[in-house]
Formats: C-alpha cells, sequence, structure tokens
C-alpha cells in the first residue's frame, strides 16, 4: 500500500518515461513500483543483484506469484545458480526493455545497475576463471592491498563482490579499473530521459522493517528453501552470498542455531542497508527524492 503523503511526493510521470525507482532493502521501493504500474501502467524491471538468482524467492523478497500474475515483471529469477552474472550481463539484459510498451518500472537496491544505467558501464573483457579462483582464495584485506588508490576511493571497500571485480581487472588485463571506467561510453538510458526516484528511508524506521520482514521469510519457508540447496552449497558463488543465506545454511549444517542466524541475518542486512543508503545519498543527489514515513 502507497500513502497519500508518498503520492503528493511523485513528480508527475509522462505516460511513455521510463520510471527508475531506487532504495535501500525493505524501504518500500517494490510496493511503490507496483502502484505506479496499477495506476500509470508499465512492466517491472528488476535492479536488485540477488533477486536475479532462479533458486532464492523467499530469502531475496522476489515478487510474490500473485504480483507477478497482475503486473508483468521482468528480469526476476531468471538466473542459475551457477551461472555468471554481472552488472554488464544485466545492462545488456535490460537494453531490450527500455524502449517500447509497457515503459519499464526500473527498480532495486543495487545502486551499479543504475549506475551503469544512466551513467554507462566500462567495457572491461572478462575475467579468466583462473584469475577469478585466485581472487576467491584471498582475504578482502588482501584483494583490497591490491588496488590501486583511484580505484579504491571509487569502491565501497566492506562490499567484498565489488573489490574482488576491481582486483580481478586489474590482475587480468594489468590495468587499474579506474583507468577502464574513465574510457566508459554513453549510457543506455541517461537520466534526462526518466522519471527517478529515491526512496530515502529514515535509519530507525527502517531497522525495524528489517526485523519484521526477515521473520516473514523465516513464517513463509525460507529455511526450506536454502535447505533444497545445501547439496550444491558454494560460499565463493555470488548466489550464496545472498543476505540470509549464509546464515540459515549454518543452522542447516548444525554450526548454529535459528535464532542466532536470525540475529546474524537481520545484522548483516542492517549494515547492507547502512552501505545502500550512504552510497544513494552521495550518488543519487539529482533524483527524486521520496520520504516513505512523512
Amino acid at each position: 500500500m502507497v500513502s497519500a503523503a508518498i503520492q503528493t511526493q511523485l513528480p508527475e510521470i509522462p505516460q511513455d518515461a521510463p520510471v527508475l525507482i531506487a532504495g535501500p532493502t525493505a524501504s518500500g521501493k517494490s510496493a511503490l513500483a507496483m502502484w505506479i504500474a496499477r495506476t500509470q501502467g508499465g512492466v517491472i524491471v528488476n535492479a536488485d543483484a540477488s533477486q536475479v538468482y532462479d533458486c532464492w524467492r523467499i530469502v531475496t523478497a522476489r515478487p510474490s506469484p500473485e504480483e507477478k500474475a497482475e503486473i508483468p515483471h521482468r528480469l526476476y529469477g531468471h538466473v542459475a545458480w551457477d551461472q555468471p552474472w554481472s552488472a554488464g550481463h544485466w545492462l545488456r539484459a535490460v537494453g531490450p526493455l527500455l524502449t517500447g510498451s509497457p515503459r519499464p518500472i526500473v527498480v532495486g537496491g543495487t545502486g551499479l545497475y543504475f549506475s551503469a544505467l544512466t551513467e554507462g558501464l566500462a567495457e572491461i573483457p572478462a575475467t579468466p576463471p583462473e584469475v577469478r579462483a585466485e581472487g576467491d582464495r584471498l582475504s578482502l584485506e588482501a584483494l583490497r592491498a591490491g588496488l590501486d588508490a583511484r580505484t579504491a576511493a571509487r569502491l565501497d571497500l566492506q562490499n567484498r563482490a565489488r573489490v574482488q571485480r576491481a582486483w580481478e581487472v586489474a590482475r587480468a588485463t594489468g590495468r587499474p579499473l579506474a583507468d577502464w571506467q574513465d574510457e566508459t561510453p554513453e549510457p543506455a538510458l541517461p537520466l534526462a530521459r526518466a522519471v527517478a526516484l529515491h526512496v530515502d528511508a529514515p535509519r530507525d524506521w527502517l531497522l525495524a522493517r528489517i526485523e519484521r520482514r526477515f521473520d516473514a521469510m523465516l513464517a513463509e519457508g525460507a529455511l526450506d528453501e536454502v535447505a533444497a540447496m545445501a547439496d550444491r552449497y558454494d560460499p565463493a558463488l555470488p548466489a550464496f552470498r545472498a543476505i540470509g543465506v549464509p546464515e540459515l545454511m549454518s543452522v542447516i549444517q548444525g554450526t548454529t542455531t535459528l535464532s542466532e542466524a536470525r540475529v546474524r541475518a537481520t545484522i548483516s542486512t542492517r549494515r547492507y542497508a547502512k552501505r545502500q543508503r550512504s552510497w544513494f545519498r552521495a550518488r543519487m543527489r539529482r533524483w527524486r527524492r521520496i520520504d516513505p514515513v512523512c
């Protein structure tokens, strides 16, 4: 449900304009996307790196079957757990959805996807498997140590996936990621051609929603969903790094209790939301800010 207060904050949305909705986890951005699609038309397009995997519906809070039956959804649950996937893959997949009818409503919490879409993405060669395997064996501290200062200044240094990707680029190409980024081509969707909304959720309000949402996931069967993938579990694969998966897998493996896993998953989600909020506030100053609480 989208409140009247939120509705009054929305700008005029031209009938054929793509809509971008970014915000931290559990901020209500998906509900806003559904409301816009219902009232003004559109197809909802995923911009969340964890929601692409076919094995995780509950634990990543993907749209429900009922929501997908009501409104067309794209790029949700279409990637196999062991299939390579990156911002480049996403940008190529979203390209054909940017034109025509119905117009796209791109929603998610992966900031790199939105920056790739609206600012462009450097065309970097694929990482050889042996380089990726080498990076998987290194600690986060070792990966950071292998970065140049310019690249490090552009990264969230707590995000292992981003740090490892930068390390792999330098290792495989002999050039720092920052050099490749400086040669970025024109964006597929310049910000001026879209209605860009940033759901900027207050910290305390968001934390309470994070706890409630994880409890709802457990009630819906998140533990069983993770258990179904136990025989394929590989913590080095991005699919298994989705928040809640390592924590619940430890319950299945008998190394922790469900209560302990709940606490750990909630803490991990809070930390992730904090990084998202900081990133969006720094990078999305030209986006229309939406306060979900007022």
